[in-house]
């Protein structure tokens, strides 16, 4: 926007002209944690950029999903450097990270800048599916909505899409035929699995499929499931999404699941990393993800575990046949009561600018769609994805039908059968770990429902089994008294202790279930006895790959060794989650939770 008031470049003042020279002013806390892609529970943040306009300054904070996080801060660079000023005077722009659904959240249940991060003004989740939820979450607590009344407008788009294996996909008839969800429910349910299409040894049908109560791709998946169970394209009804039949369809395609998780990348990380040791048909058969995800994997990008080379075996994208949902990425200026005219003259200012050719261009070269479809290069079959799919865009369902969606996953879902080895070392003493430990383990077993599976063993230089696995809806009480109930004491045998978990688990092992082992430590291991790469061996998955027990670490504390818990749920195909900031323990398990 071209403003009578703005001063040309050349009347900036000196000490503004070096500092862009040297460089924006970015300010930028990184908060390690396992997540990715558009997903999780991820806050990272802030990173503000200074306006080099002079004179006073509206600072307009934006909250955004973390798969346009990095992209956002660049077009906010340019603009403090090309522009910077609304008719309000000059804008510093302060770019947040918060992934979609834990922004939601947040709103809905009431920002707070000490857990959440700095209060929004701009909100861009993934997809305008959440400003849908929160209005619906909203109007169930007779709140005022935060979500402006219309259309919202539109930054990028991408599709979700089916990621296969491209010889799996192949198999299926891509790219000349789209398979949908009924192919794949019924290949799940196929006792031959990919046998019956002449491949026996890539095993059962399995699915990566993120929770989507906390991710956009999850979501999407869910609510195109819905669809595709219904054979509609438009209109979902309560009844349509309660008719026993519909809830059947998409059980089915639930109990493909290998595990669930709150970001795509722990899936694409794995996969990458089973790619580069010659196994890229045995982790996953598909994956759900954004088609800017897909892209980002077939061009080795190390955001999603890539080693920046194209992979051996390149994912291939399916647009389901029923239809499939876009990831619009909305810019949503709130209707808050902190967001006065200065903000909202701000906001419609820096939206022109993020969606003017020369910013739109920079989303586009990067794998997105542009606000009005535009593809770049990347979306190409080249990297797996078609340009002209999809045949059918699904148009989310009205907010309280995507709610009950929503909500009915936690009844479909796969269920778990888990066992919690939680770290009771004498090393706990320290920093009052002991206590937050206790606390955030009997909360995160509130996360589980009544028919999953849970037990608690403790290890310090012994291991024991405290609480036996069992129905949480007998055994809560039992898990959470244990929890409550640790007292530090001894050395860290975590290597012997993560094998002994493994090998009941494997002697437990249950088909139909996500089973699977959680070990949370502050330390590093002490057994003399015990050897690491023994132990990375023991847990690789076997030539049986349906009867792998994934192992997710936790690192509790600074002590804690983040790269050899790492190398422990990798060797297993699981996931290592960062809680070396100890007050973080609580939301790290929340996430280690949503993963079942």
């Amino acid at each position: 926007m071209t403003h009578p008031s703005r001063r040309s470049p050349a009347a900036r003042s000196l000490p503004a002209l070096a500092a862009i020279a040297a460089g924006v002013v970015l300010i930028l806390v990184v908060r390690s944690i396992a997540g990715g892609g558009d997903d999780g529970d991820a806050t990272g943040g802030p990173a503000t950029i200074e306006s080099a306009c002079d004179g006073p300054s509206t600072e307009l904070v934006l909250a955004v999903s973390p798969e346009k996080t990095s992209v956002l801060t660049e077009i906010a660079e340019r603009y403090a450097q090309e522009d910077g000023e609304s008719d309000a005077g000059c804008v510093d722009v302060t770019v947040t990270e918060k992934s979609s659904g834990a922004a939601q959240t947040a709103l809905a249940r009431g920002w707070s800048d000490r857990s959440d991060g700095p209060r929004p003004d701009v909100w861009s989740p993934s997809s305008s599916s959440w400003p849908g939820l929160l209005s619906d979450a909203l109007r169930r607590q007779d709140k005022p909505s935060l979500v402006p009344d219309g259309d919202l407008p539109s930054l990028v788009r991408t599709p979700l899409v089916i990621a296969m294996p491209k010889p799996m996909a192949e198999a299926l008839g891509w790219p000349a035929k789209q398979p949908g969800w009924s192919d794949l429910l019924a290949l799940s349910k196929n006792p031959q699995g990919w046998g019956a299409f002449g491949h026996p040894e890539w095993g059962p049908f399995r699915l990566g499929k993120t929770n989507p109560e906390l991710s956009t791709s999850g979501l999407h998946a869910l609510v195109g499931a819905n669809f595709a169970a219904t054979g509609l394209s438009s209109d979902l009804t309560p009844a349509n999404i309660n008719d026993p039949k519909v809830r059947a369809y998409v059980g089915g395609i639930e109990q493909s699941a290998v595990h669930y998780g709150p970001t795509t990348l722990t899936f694409l990380a794995n996969q990458a990393k089973a790619d580069r040791d010659g196994r890229g048909l045995t982790y996953v058969s598909a994956i759900a993800v954004e088609e800017k995800s897909l892209l980002d994997y077939n061009v080795g990008d190390p955001s999603v575990g890539g080693n920046g080379s194209p992979p051996r075996t390149p994912l291939a994208g399916i647009y389901p046949r029923e239809g499939t949902v876009f990831s619009d990425n909305p810019y949503v200026t709130l209707t808050a009561d902190w967001v006065d005219a200065n903000k909202q003259a701000a906001a419609a200012d820096f939206l022109e600018f993020a969606t003017s050719a020369e910013s739109q261009k920079r989303f586009t070269d990067i794998g997105f769609r542009s606000s009005d479809g535009k593809v770049g290069a990347l979306v190409s079959q080249k990297y797996g994805a078609l340009p002209d799919q999809p045949k059918l865009e699904l148009d989310p369902p009205a907010p309280p039908v995507l709610a009950l969606i929503r909500d009915s996953w936690r009844d479909l879902r796969k269920k778990a059968r888990v066992l919690f080895v939680i770290d009771r070392s004498g090393s706990m003493q320290s920093d009052n770990r002991i206590e937050l430990a206790r606390d955030a383990a009997a909360k995160a077993f509130d996360g589980f429902g009544p028919a999953d599976q849970v037990g608690l063993a403790t290890f310090s230089s012994d291991y024991r089994v405290d609480v036996p696995i069992g129905p949480v809806g007998k055994n809560l009480g039992a898990l959470k008294a244990a929890a409550q109930a640790l007292f530090p004491e001894g050395g860290t045998a975590l290597y012997a202790s993560t094998r002994r978990a493994q090998d009941q688990m494997e002697r437990e092992f249950q088909p139909g279930l996500i089973n699977a082992v959680v070990v949370m430590t502050d330390g590093k291991n002490d057994d003399p006895d015990s050897d690491l790469e023994r132990l990375l061996a023991d847990l690789r998955p076997g030539e049986d790959t349906s009867r792998t027990i994934r192992v997710f670490t936790v690192a509790f504390g600074q002590d804690a060794s983040l790269p050899e818990l790492k190398q422990i749920a990798d060797a297993s195909t699981g996931a290592s989650y960062d809680a070396r900031e100890e007050t973080s323990i609580e939301k790290v398990l929340y996430d280690v939770v949503s993963n079942f």
